[in-house]
């Protein structure tokens, strides 16, 4: 998809996401889902140069930092298995980009978006999760089976928040579609 996109278009997104992650990611309202998520995800597939992760990341990072030691945001999810957040989040990436290399202009592109995104959004659980549960000593007499509890515990929220951002975006997109389209035109 990204190659769909000027510069100055890919300059735009990226801006209008890394401020949804600074809403959502910085806990000042409960009213607010963590989008972090899905903005990894949808950079993968809107963003064109691989070095957008390498500024996702820092944000996120910098996001959780200012949270934690300027506004009393809770450090309990901060371990030695934060920095498996760098796999966890490039999975999501990953399979935003290999989305965009599928991505066409019809109805036919929904199941490749739901199959990237079950995809990126699962190994990105098992990832993020898995390591807490390894390298936190939080958890260390919880085993495999405490964590395939919490994995299935916690895997519906993170598909159904990911998906929800996700599926406003492309409503976002199918509506950006139809704005740039001569009048008259069909289609999706």
């Amino acid at each position: 998809m990204s190659a769909l996109l000027s510069t100055k278009q890919q300059w735009l997104v990226g801006g209008i996401l890394l401020l949804v992650m600074l809403a959502t990611r910085i806990h000042v309202s409960n009213h607010l889902q963590d989008a972090s998520w899905a903005i990894f995800f949808l950079a993968g597939f809107y963003l064109r140069h691989w070095l957008s992760f390498g500024v996702f990341m820092a944000a996120a990072v910098l996001i959780d930092y200012i949270a934690i030691s300027q506004m009393g945001v809770s450090s309990f999810c901060v371990t030695d298995a934060y920095v498996a957040l760098v796999p966890a989040y490039g999975a999501l990436y990953a399979a935003g980009r290999w989305f965009g290399g599928l991505y066409r202009e019809s109805l036919s592109a929904l199941l490749p978006l739901a199959a990237s995104l079950l995809v990126g959004v699962v190994a990105c659980e098992v990832i993020s999760s898995g390591s807490f549960y390894l390298l936190s000593p939080r958890f260390a007499e919880a085993g495999i089976s405490g964590f395939a509890q919490d994995l299935v515990k916690y895997l519906p929220h993170s598909l159904a928040i990911t998906g929800f951002y996700v599926g406003v975006a492309a409503l976002v997109h199918i509506g950006m579609l139809h704005m740039r389209r001569p009048q008259g035109h069909v289609g999706v």
